[in-house]
């Protein structure tokens, strides 16, 4: 029904806008020729620009919510995980290819939420990248944006982080409860999608 909408919607708003920019205005004053049709081309460009807005706005829900039906929606975003193995960054622009970034986790709850979603949605599979990483300055672990993280899920018990300049994305283990650890970028590992709700 989503698919028949939005066609409905654009021919009625073209008819709309044919309608209008075809019939004289009684309230306008007496103008030239010249300057009604410039000023009538103009509001009619306008239109069109807001129409077709609207219409790449509509497309972005409308891949938003498929995202969301093929993955889970939770904390105003939805995940998404992705089986074929990339390298950190590769894995980092297919997100951005498909309007998102590498999902990072704000604190427990998400964290928890990502790792029940992995082991779901991937069984078998041991782990996966996550937007954190500290390729910039050692130790000083960023999201996929530069900003600073401030909450954490380190194996401890692995003595997580190693603190190697080699080691600079971060992986969500799945088999270790959800810790994390950091590893070398090149490596290759599935990865979660995270899209924000608008």
């Amino acid at each position: 029904m989503a698919r028949l909408a939005l066609p409905v919607f654009l021919v009625l708003c073209f008819s709309l806008l044919h309608f209008s920019s075809s019939r004289p205005s009684r309230t306008r004053k007496a103008v030239s020729s010249r300057q009604s049709g410039g000023a009538e081309e103009d509001d009619v460009k306008s239109q069109l620009e807001k129409l077709w807005q609207e219409v790449n706005s509509l497309k972005e829900m409308q891949a938003l919510q498929t995202v969301c039906l093929r993955g889970i929606k939770a904390h105003r975003k939805c995940y998404l995980t992705i089986e074929v193995p990339k390298h950190y960054h590769e894995a980092n622009e297919d997100c951005i290819a498909q309007g998102g970034t590498l999902a990072t986790p704000r604190d427990v709850m998400e964290n928890n939420e990502l790792r029940d979603y992995a082991k779901r949605s991937a069984p078998g599979s041991k782990d996966f990248w996550i937007g954190v990483a500290d390729i910039v300055k050692e130790g000083l672990y960023v999201d996929v944006n530069s900003l600073p993280i401030s909450y954490f899920n380190w194996d401890h018990s692995k003595k997580q982080p190693t603190g190697t300049k080699r080691e600079s994305c971060v992986a969500l283990s799945v088999t270790a409860q959800g810790k994390w650890y950091d590893e070398v970028c090149r490596s290759l590992k599935k990865y979660i999608c995270e899209y924000v709700i608008p």
